[in-house]
């Protein structure tokens, strides 16, 4: 063979093996390109397309006229994965500042092998911008570093959330409530109302670009529902009044608590609810359990004095007694080995039943009790809703304490009439009063109006039970008695309206203590309707534990007036021209009318 052939033999030997390896990567680049495509699509979906939940807002709380009392601000939960975080100590440095956390605080909660770990929850959200803009600062300096030193940090998410908010403050955050750190009812409103509060979350699926969103890859799979809006009973500005002035008597009283309660008696709504001391439920870090609590519904006490218009009621019901009937009041009464005596000593008295109530003679209601059996004085204590909750509406409502008759001592009955011995809230002592302004007719208390739905839908809240407790003409004598207790002669003159008739009744009980199972300090209370002939609100005032002056007369009567003034002005409620003369509060009184006093 020349040198030739073998030349040309080597050629197409080379040739031939450039083609075969020509067509091996042919074969292979379309086994990549049309046969493993789809799986390399599956395998990078599978790898970056991440599914999460899309929180729904929850409702906002309004006031009757609309007015937000709570409402949902946009937020961000920042997360982490563990697994994509290679120099935890380094990322807790930069991003610490920003998330407003101690570096090795940080780093903990960096570090390890989850892949779903919460950093903060419900934070605003220039807290993620600020983290974000902290990693871009160090990445970026990474790759302009010589021969690029360093790792990018990577593993930071964020997923949008809501937190809520309280434009009014501390204004009926008693009864408001607050959530917590989830987001979910902690106490009041929030509580409550919680599953119609609740909107349903959404999820959408989103594709993960190291450590970050890519924009315009989300796509939703099941959309978020908003909850419902809760239209509350509440004025904001009556409210506020009430908030106001509860507050004063307080701190000057220097008490433990009070109570201010304003109801519209025919429907039940509750105008305002405050209390005081109050609390912000914005800052939620700053609030105690007992804090959270909400007086009006929850804090039994010995209603005294105010008590004693259901024992006058249940008497005149039964017509074991009339407005006029006279009863010997004498210094102290001893029954059953206890000696029961009124506030003040006092020479034997000769009073109406009228005069009574005007003067809050424990003795003299002790006798106006004694004219009914125990089983039915029970059943009036109960038809007037003692010893069970009021159904408002409210979280952790109390029934109160009202003891079965087969455990009552031979001082029971006489201890019951005059306020003690059983225990009410301050909603039900209100309810009270309103079945008397109510024409005997008792009606369930509500603080919710009604829902507004996702669609803008608004439902009325369903009426509460009416129940006719008294007759209305027992009633109508109850509040011209009570009428009394606003004159110079009775307890309460401090509660008189000027141009209006105010019915009412003082309350003065002794406090029970819990912490050592005895009488020990003052509860203060006033409860009145007006205008009195027809009532439209009734207001109830609650301080307990003042020290120093306790009578409900003195330190709880201003507070009704100060509110009932403002809710008749506001309301415009005219006063009504009376025709119902007042009853002689004492035998010589009533002997010395002109003319017959109608029973």
């Amino acid at each position: 063979m020349t040198s030739h052939e073998a030349f040309g033999k080597r050629i197409r030997y080379l040739v031939g093996a450039f083609l075969f390896i020509f067509f091996i990567f042919g074969v292979r680049l379309v086994d990549v390109q049309a046969v493993q495509a789809s799986g390399y699509a599956k395998r990078a979906a599978h790898e970056m397309v991440n599914r999460s939940v899309w929180l729904a807002p929850r409702g906002t709380i309004t006031d009757i006229n609309g007015i937000v009392l709570a409402r949902s601000e946009a937020a961000k939960n920042i997360i982490v994965d563990q697994t994509m975080i290679a120099d935890p100590a380094t990322t807790a440095q930069v991003t610490a500042a920003a998330l407003g956390m101690p570096v090795a605080a940080l780093q903990i909660l960096l570090t390890g092998t989850k892949r779903y770990q919460v950093i903060e929850n419900g934070v605003v959200p220039i807290v993620w911008d600020n983290v974000q803009s902290a990693l871009t600062t160090y990445n970026t300096q990474v790759e302009k570093s010589p021969g690029g030193l360093g790792k990018r940090l990577v593993g930071f998410f964020s997923e949008n959330a809501y937190t809520r908010s309280y434009p009014t403050g501390v204004l009926a955050s008693s009864l408001i409530g607050l959530t917590n750190a989830a987001n979910q009812g902690a106490a009041g409103i929030e509580a409550s109302m919680n599953t119609a509060l609740t909107g349903s979350n959404g999820e959408y699926d989103y594709v993960n670009g190291d450590g970050a969103i890519i924009p315009g890859s989300q796509q939703f799979i099941t959309a978020a529902k908003p909850g419902a809006d809760i239209r509350l009973t509440i004025e904001r500005d009556i409210q506020w009044v009430a908030q106001d002035a509860i507050s004063a008597a307080v701190k000057n009283a220097k008490a433990l608590s009070g109570t201010v309660i304003v109801m519209d008696p025919k429907t039940g709504a509750i105008l305002a609810q405050a209390s005081a001391p109050t609390f912000n439920p914005s800052n939620r870090a700053k609030i105690t359990l007992a804090q959270m609590s909400n007086p009006a519904v929850q804090d039994v006490y010995e209603p005294g004095s105010t008590g004693k218009v259901i024992t006058v009621a249940a008497a005149l019901e039964q017509g074991t007694t009339t407005p006029t009937t006279v009863y010997t009041i004498p210094n102290t009464l001893k029954i059953a080995g206890r000696t029961f005596h009124d506030d003040k000593n006092h020479r034997t008295e000769h009073l109406t039943t009228a005069g009574v109530l005007a003067v809050s003679s424990n003795i003299g209601a002790i006798q106006i009790g004694g004219t009914l059996s125990n089983d039915l004085f029970f059943s009036y204590l109960r038809k007037f809703g003692i010893g069970q909750a009021t159904g408002s509406n409210l979280s952790g409502e109390s029934a109160g304490i009202l003891h079965p008759v087969s455990t009552w001592s031979l001082s029971s009955a006489p201890t019951i009439a005059f306020g003690q011995g059983y225990s009410v809230t301050a909603m039900q002592a209100t309810d009270v009063f309103a079945t008397i302004a109510n024409n005997g007719i008792r009606v369930t208390p509500n603080v919710v109006a009604g829902t507004v739905d996702s669609n803008g839908v608004y439902t009325p809240s369903q009426p509460g039970q009416q129940v006719q407790v008294i007759s209305a003409d027992t009633a109508t004598k109850i509040r011209t008695m009570l009428e009394g207790v606003v004159s110079s002669e009775g307890t309460a003159p401090a509660a008189e309206i000027l141009g209006y008739k105010v019915a009412g009744k003082t309350g003065t009980a002794m406090r029970h203590d819990s912490r050592c199972g005895c009488y020990r300090g003052y509860t203060a209370s006033f409860i009145g309707m007006a205008p009195a002939e027809a009532p439209r609100y009734v207001v109830s005032v609650v301080i307990q534990n003042p020290q120093g002056m306790h009578f409900g007369g003195e330190i709880a009567a201003p507070v009704f007036k100060k509110v009932m003034s403002f809710v008749l002005q506001t309301k415009q409620v005219q006063p009504i021209p009376s025709t119902q003369k007042p009853y002689p509060l004492t035998q010589a009184a009533l002997l010395a009318a002109p003319v017959a006093v109608k029973p």
